[in-house]
């Protein structure tokens, strides 16, 4: 019987993991690990990893040679050292596809809340208010520009979406044509990435963070962006440089934001974010859904078995 390792998970039950395992045949092991050293003791008996936050290393895979497979609750992968497991046969899969309507949905909440102002109008009826002076100016959505950095899975789903809500929509992906821009895609506009930033009312990122994105939109620019614009996070929170966009925001560089996804998690209850009026902010919780928590669960252990099962019977016939 092979093990599988999940090495960290923060959810209350892990009834369907273990549902899918025992299905499957497989035995499943949980733990608690932070640090490569935690994963490294835990993964002696493993065949297979599953990991959340836990750092998958070059040396934690040399620690760890019979590991064949590793799963990650999610989407992004960059707990992962993706160079160093493809160099050692080692199978590496996520969950690309679990929650695209909950995070398109959410980068759409995001702008609405902020674009219309309803969290300062919240606090301020609380204080007594009664009137709009608290978010002049706002503008009508339709007509306006909205912009989609990244157009994958969860990408092409906010841009359906602002199209349906009549912003005329702009995407930057060079890996995207388009011709490819089919039936309710068919109104986005493929721009260049200078196009992009200045050009939009609405910045929505969707991007993997890695080298290439670490920091993209940093000071720089931010400084390019329209002063009306607002910036809307529902992807890594690297991608953003966080001082820049602190600064950003306190001078009126940019009118607002809407942040789902920080640098550092949780924020620290002295981020200088908490302490901001025209950003709104929700704790990496575009994800979720009943139906989207239990896809990603069950979906986590299915892709990982079969990833393993992949690579054993790829060096059995070798």
């Amino acid at each position: 019987m092979h093990t599988i390792v999940i090495t960290d998970a923060d959810y209350e039950s892990l009834e369907p993991e273990f549902d899918e395992a025992r299905s499957a045949g497989v035995q499943l092991e949980v733990r608690s690990c932070r640090t490569e050293d935690d994963v490294i003791r835990a993964g002696q008996s493993a065949d297979a990893l599953i990991v959340q936050y836990a750092p998958i290393t070059a040396r934690v895979l040399d620690a760890l040679p019979n590991v064949r497979a590793i799963g990650r609750y999610g989407v992004g992968l960059d707990m992962i050292d993706l160079e160093a497991a493809a160099a050692r046969g080692v199978q590496v899969r996520g969950v690309p596809d679990y929650g695209v309507e909950e995070v398109s949905d959410h980068a759409i909440a995001l702008t609405l809340a902020t674009v219309r102002g309803i969290a300062q109008l919240d606090r301020a009826m609380r204080l007594g208010e009664y009137d709009v002076t608290a978010v002049k100016p706002l503008y009508r959505i339709q007509g306006r520009t909205f912009v989609v950095l990244g157009l994958g899975r969860i990408g092409a789903a906010t841009a359906r979406k602002a199209l349906g809500l009549g912003y005329h929509v702009r995407a930057h992906d060079p890996n995207i044509s388009s011709s490819t821009l089919q039936g309710p895609l068919a109104g986005i506009e493929l721009v260049s990435f200078d196009e992009a930033i200045e050009s939009a009312h609405v910045l929505s990122l969707h991007l993997p963070l890695s080298a290439d994105t670490a920091h993209l939109i940093d000071a720089a620019v931010l400084k390019r962006m329209r002063s009306d614009s607002v910036l809307v996070n529902t992807c890594r929170g690297g991608v953003v440089d966080t001082d820049a966009l602190v600064t950003a925001l306190s001078d009126r560089t940019i009118a607002g934001a809407g942040i789902d996804v920080f640098e550092e998690e949780p924020v620290p209850a002295a981020h200088p974010l908490l302490a901001l009026d025209n950003v709104v902010l929700t704790p990496h919780a575009a994800w979720y859904s009943e139906q989207s928590f239990e896809t990603l669960k069950r979906r986590t252990v299915q892709n990982t078995i079969s990833a393993l099962r992949e690579v054993l019977q790829e060096e059995v016939t070798a």
